[in-house]
C-alpha cells in the first residue's frame, strides 16, 4: 500500500471524493514513504550488522584502522569481532570472534601445556577470505605466550566419490580441493 492510500485510509469517509484531500493526501503520501525509508535505514547504523555509512564511526571508536576499499561485510566482522572480544579471554571468546569473521561454524581447542590454540575452520572449504583480520584479531585477544595454529577443511575424495556430480563439482573452486592452490 502506497502511502498516499494509507494516508488515504486514515480519513473519515465523508473526505472520499474531495479533490484537494485526494490530491494533498497523494503529495504528502510519497513524503511520509521517503521519511519512513530514511528513518528505517539511520536504525540500521545503530546495529553493525546493517550498519552502512556508520561502518567509519564504528572504526573509529574501536581503534580499528579505517580501510574503506574493504567490502563492508569485511568491515562489519572486524567490528563484530571487536565488540565480542571484550572480557577475560577464553577459548568460547575467541571462538566468538573466529565465527564472527567467518561466518561458518569455528571449532577452538586450548592445548595450555603446548601453548597452543588451535582454531579449525568446520564448515568453510579452503582459507577464509577475510582471514589476515581474523588473524590479526586473534593476535590482539590471546595472551602473548601462546601460539595460534590454523585449520583448514578441503574437499576429500570420499567426499566426491560416487556423490558429487559433475555439475556439482564444477561450482566449487579449485581451492576447495587443494590446499597448495592458495599459494600459486
Amino acid at each position: 500500500m502506497s502511502g498516499a492510500e494509507r494516508l488515504k485510509s486514515y480519513l473519515p469517509g465523508y473526505y472520499g471524493g474531495i479533490v484537494e484531500m485526494d490530491e494533498l493526501m497523494n503529495t504528502e503520501g510519497p513524503e511520509f514513504d521517503l521519511l519512513g525509508t530514511r528513518v528505517e535505514e539511520l536504525l540500521n547504523q545503530a546495529y553493525p550488522e546493517y550498519a552502512t555509512w556508520a561502518l567509519e564511526r564504528y572504526e573509529n571508536e574501536l581503534q580499528i584502522v579505517v580501510d574503506s576499499n574493504k567490502p563492508d561485510e569485511q568491515r562489519r566482522s572486524v567490528i563484530i569481532s571487536k565488540m565480542r572480544g571484550y572480557g577475560k579471554v577464553s577459548g568460547e571468546m575467541i571462538k566468538n570472534v573466529a565465527q564472527a569473521y567467518d561466518g561458518g561454524t569455528v571449532d577452538v581447542a586450548v592445548e595450555p601445556a603446548a601453548y597452543k590454540i588451535i582454531i579449525t575452520f568446520v564448515d568453510t572449504l579452503g582459507i577464509p577470505a577475510n582471514l589476515d583480520d581474523l588473524k590479526q584479531a586473534i593476535e590482539d585477544l590471546k595472551p602473548a605466550h601462546m601460539v595460534l595454529d590454523y585449520k583448514y577443511r578441503y574437499l576429500l575424495i570420499r567426499e566426491i566419490n560416487n556423490v558429487m556430480t559433475i555439475n556439482q563439482l564444477q561450482q566449487h573452486k579449485l581451492t576447495d580441493f587443494a590446499p597448495f592452490l592458495d599459494q600459486i
